[in-house]
């Protein structure tokens, strides 16, 4: 792998990262109240507050602020709760194992659903294959997901009686028992994504399967799976890890309603659980860490461009 590439764009996700903590601490400081009152709630006196602002750093100039907070993510703390007074970084990293779960297993899921459909329908063009498969397609789009997510509930949950409607048991607990908890907020996650991504699936493929070089693979007698599998999907690639990247980014703002449909204790609860709290201090790390895990997704993606066709450069 070319190592100036791989270093590019390290600095770049590393000024990104750098950007982010300044977004996110500015939350804190444009949101309307005082977080000072907001913690102390009924009890706020004047000289309360100002003895907590003092005490949480709120009357220090604000790039002095910021500073102090750079220093603490360089230390792994996220800084305290403004309501229960907690650490905020073992509250984030018991969540996060379930955010990056059902993420991953939706991910998983939309690829299973788009490459079969998208690939099926690009080979056989106007087919009735194809008009099923657009179809298909077009309702997940259209569909919310949090209306998808209840659709679901009532089938297998309330109807049919397989699957528990909401809850979550550790992986490393019981995997059976996970698997049922998340199989359907994963499938409603993944059904949208995958419903997306076989329209952009679809397209790459016909727009590789009508290059020249696929003729003359198919002249020289070879199979046609083997034409698609070896040259067209080989070189669609690009287009389609691109698509799955920004689906990836999508799921991670999306999983805060599927979460909630759920019950599922993840970043997405835990960031509606600070925005109803006015819990400043928590949401802006719960953001920060959601924003460094897109930034990683996106550095991810890049890579994979360049594994996919080494002539990729950097400009």
């Amino acid at each position: 792998m070319n190592i100036r590439y791989v270093l590019q764009r390290l600095l770049f996700a590393l000024f990104v990262v750098i950007g982010v903590t300044f977004v996110a601490f500015m939350i804190i400081q444009l949101v309307p109240g005082d977080p000072a009152r907001v913690s102390l709630g009924v009890q706020a006196t004047d000289e309360l507050v100002e003895a907590r602002r003092e005490r949480l750093g709120l009357n220090r100039p604000v790039l002095e602020q910021y500073g102090s907070w750079v220093v603490n993510l360089s230390q792994g703390n996220l800084g305290y709760s403004l309501i229960t007074g907690q650490p905020i970084t073992p509250q984030i990293t018991q969540r996060l194992p379930v955010t990056l779960q059902l993420a991953g297993l939706s991910v998983v899921i939309g690829m299973m659903i788009a490459f079969p459909l998208g690939i099926i329908s690009a080979m056989r063009p106007g087919s009735i294959t194809d008009l099923i498969a657009s179809f298909v397609s077009q309702i997940g789009i259209a569909v919310p997901d949090f209306w998808m997510g209840i659709l679901l509930v009532l089938l297998f949950s309330t109807t049919l009686g397989v699957l528990p409607p909401s809850g979550y048991t550790p992986i490393t607990r019981d995997f059976g028992d996970w698997l049922s908890h998340m199989i359907l907020p994963a499938v409603t996650a993944g059904m949208i994504s995958g419903a997306i991504q076989t329209r952009f699936v679809r397209s790459a493929m016909l727009e590789v399967l009508g290059q020249t070089y696929i003729q003359t693979a198919r002249a020289k007698g070879l199979r046609e799976r083997t034409v698609v599998a070896r040259h067209a999907l080989r070189n669609a690639l690009i287009t389609i890890v691109t698509i799955i990247g920004l689906q990836m980014t999508a799921l991670l703002s999306s999983v805060v309603v599927i979460e909630i449909v759920f019950s599922l204790p993840g970043l997405g609860q835990l960031a509606l659980d600070a925005v109803l709290d006015r819990d400043y201090s928590l949401l802006q790390g719960t953001v920060f860490v959601i924003a460094v895990l897109v930034t990683f997704i996106n550095l991810l993606v890049d890579m994979l461009y360049f594994l996919l066709d080494p002539r990729i450069e950097y400009a």
